[in-house]
């Protein structure tokens, strides 16, 4: 008897759960959502913000699918919400926030983006989308942000070119190192990069017998960094 009254009593009590969670309007999920998202409980906000943002008729479903994609970015979750971020970019074009949304969108690229000695695509996805910001809000308070941006995803592109020189020196590729260390070089930045790669140019040119080109990279490296490691390395061949 006491068996069959302990599991009617969690029958209720399970029954009326599932009603308060059925009962709950969506601007009461709104609230409570708002509510988790300003205690930084963004995995529990996430949950009632996607349930309103599917309510495509409601008013609230652009700013709950905006706040989604911010639950997202606040748990470093950056593909996810760039994803959200792009939906509602698509989806709601007019909406109030959509140029937070776009500059994000660079954000998550740039967050997604790996290490400069491994593939860039996330990297050359971060500068397209953060040009795309500015060609839409030219005006923006987030100009300086984006170009400071893209300036530092463009670096780590030349970082990259700089690791596959290295990469086919070691492999004593020659030919294909100097591409991509001349590429580097040609950008006339000071810089560690840039040292190095004048550096292994002229080991390169001297390898090959190249006195012309030699003697051009050896220039540019004492002229830039007279007082460095690899000038004076290689001061004994000229």
């Amino acid at each position: 008897m006491l068996k069959h009254l302990s599991w009617f009593l969690i029958l209720i009590v399970l029954a009326g759960c599932s009603l308060n969670k059925a009962e709950l309007t969506t601007d009461n999920k709104m609230a409570k959502a708002d509510e988790l998202f300003a205690k930084g409980k963004y995995a529990r906000a996430v949950e009632l913000y996607e349930e309103v943002s599917f309510e495509k008729k409601n008013a609230n479903a652009s700013v709950a699918l905006m706040r989604v994609a911010d639950c997202y970015f606040k748990m470093n979750k950056f593909t996810d919400a760039r994803l959200k971020y792009t939906t509602l970019t698509t989806s709601y074009p007019d909406f109030a926030e959509v140029e937070t949304a776009w500059f994000r969108i660079g954000e998550c690229y740039y967050e997604e983006s790996l290490k400069a000695q491994y593939d860039q695509t996330e990297t050359a996805q971060c500068i397209e989308s953060f040009r795309t910001f500015i060609e839409k809000f030219p005006e923006s308070q987030n100009y300086l942000r984006a170009i400071d941006f893209i300036r530092k995803a463009q670096y780590k592109v030349i970082q990259k070119k700089y690791h596959n020189g290295y990469i086919y020196y070691k492999m004593k590729d020659y030919s294909s190192a100097l591409m991509y260390f001349k590429e580097v070089i040609n950008l006339s930045n000071t810089d560690e990069i840039d040292r190095k790669s004048l550096y292994y140019a002229t080991k390169i040119s001297l390898y090959h017998k190249n006195s012309e080109d030699a003697n051009a990279f050896w220039t540019k490296l004492r002229e830039r960094y007279p007082e460095s490691r690899e000038t004076r390395k290689l001061a004994r061949f000229f």
